[in-house]
């Protein structure tokens, strides 16, 4: 009987930081967006052959306060997210995610291979930090830009 207490102790407790873990993934960055860490958001954009849009942020970072409440705000963003694997992530370090810098926050679309689409970018924005998005409407605008592309390169192929 101790045994079972003890397995049924230890899935209770697994059980919890799963639960934890999943429920962490937004970050403050829409809970009606379904989120993914980036080793499974990687999977998943290859199996399901979906861009995949990565927010890199830090918790302390004024510029990522300040847009974290708009970009979970827009039910255009949520809506739009269904097109893509959505990630933010914290903690990334690699070099392959900062195409002209190590600045936050960056917003970059990845291809179903994990490659960053460098041509989508804030056109908006500082030529110096490409990939920084102060603004919602700079956002989506990139957002429908990926998918119209992705459309048009499927329209393409067909013919």
């Amino acid at each position: 009987m101790a045994a079972y207490t003890v397995i049924l102790f230890i899935f209770s407790v697994q059980l919890t930081l799963c639960l934890c873990n999943e429920n962490d993934l937004p970050n403050g960055w829409g809970d009606n967006i379904a989120w993914h860490n980036l080793q499974d958001g990687l999977k998943k954009s290859k199996k399901q052959n979906k861009p995949l849009m990565f927010i890199l942020h830090k918790a302390w970072c004024g510029a990522c306060k300040a847009l974290k409440p708009k970009f979970a705000d827009s039910e255009e963003i949520g809506e739009l997210s269904k097109e893509f694997i959505m990630v933010n992530s914290p903690d990334d370090q690699d070099s392959k995610y900062s195409p002209d810098g190590g600045y936050i926050p960056r917003i970059l679309f990845l291809d179903s291979s994990g490659d960053v689409m460098l041509d989508f970018f804030n056109e908006e924005g500082n030529p110096n930090y490409k990939y920084y998005y102060p603004a919602i409407s700079q956002v989506l605008t990139s957002m429908k830009n990926v998918l119209q592309a992705i459309k048009n390169k499927a329209q393409n192929e067909e013919l």
